[in-house]
């Protein structure tokens, strides 16, 4: 099998990888059919969410077919990697709630998203982005807490997990805690200054009831 990384061509085409990356050929065959980020979030929507501490590699959620945010991003990295995508992540901060992360991506410029969620809002988001700023806004009306709490306050630059090749973020059979580790490191940024935060409305109901579609209690 050729080792090829994957990129942009001369003619600025998106070409596919050809490196396995420790990945079996069944595992390998499932990720280049999801040729593009919106079927990657078709598959990671198929995924049972779990609720459970703990960081698996993409090779265990696609063994176990089951994931929550984080190893949903992670596992739609590796696909965006495999089909030629650099495997970014993108890390949301969030106030009396759960921080979210998400797998990012760009085309002709623009910011788009993948991610794993109960929440009907939190998931995929088409490349038409300018920045990273205005996709993380995107998510703001979404994210609340079970109280309607409006919770998004901080998103981080681009993370990029080829500096986490060493650690077989990809294929390792223990739990890559060095991912939460590097999205906790990373500069953040606030969306808003603290005197906004204070004055925010909670949800109301029709939205927060529109947001749950999909939720699972644990």
């Amino acid at each position: 099998m050729p080792l090829k990384s994957g990129g942009l061509s001369r003619s600025g085409i998106r070409r596919p990888g050809y490196r396995s990356f420790g990945l079996s050929p069944e595992h390998l065959r499932t990720l280049r059919a999801l040729k593009t980020p919106a079927r990657i979030q078709q598959f990671i929507d198929t995924l049972a969410y779990q609720y459970a501490n703990t960081a698996w590699s993409p090779k265990r959620v696609l063994r176990e077919r089951k994931g929550h945010c984080l190893e949903g991003a992670l596992l739609a990295a590796a696909a965006l990697r495999i089909n030629g995508y650099p495997p970014l992540l993108m890390d949301l901060e969030a106030v009396h709630d759960d921080d979210h992360v998400v797998a990012i991506y760009r085309e002709c410029g623009l910011w788009g998203s993948i991610a794993k969620s109960n929440f009907a809002g939190l998931r995929f988001r088409a490349p038409i982005y300018r920045t990273l700023r205005e996709l993380a806004l995107s998510y703001f009306e979404h994210y609340y807490n079970l109280r309607g709490e409006r919770t998004l306050r901080a998103y981080s630059g681009p993370l990029n997990l080829e500096r986490l090749d060493g650690r077989d973020w990809m294929t390792s059979e223990e739990d890559v805690w060095c991912v939460p580790e590097y999205l906790i490191a990373a500069r953040h940024y606030s969306l808003f200054p603290a005197n906004v935060a204070r004055t925010l409305p909670r949800l109301d109901r029709r939205s927060f009831e529109a947001g749950m579609h999909g939720w699972v209690k644990h």
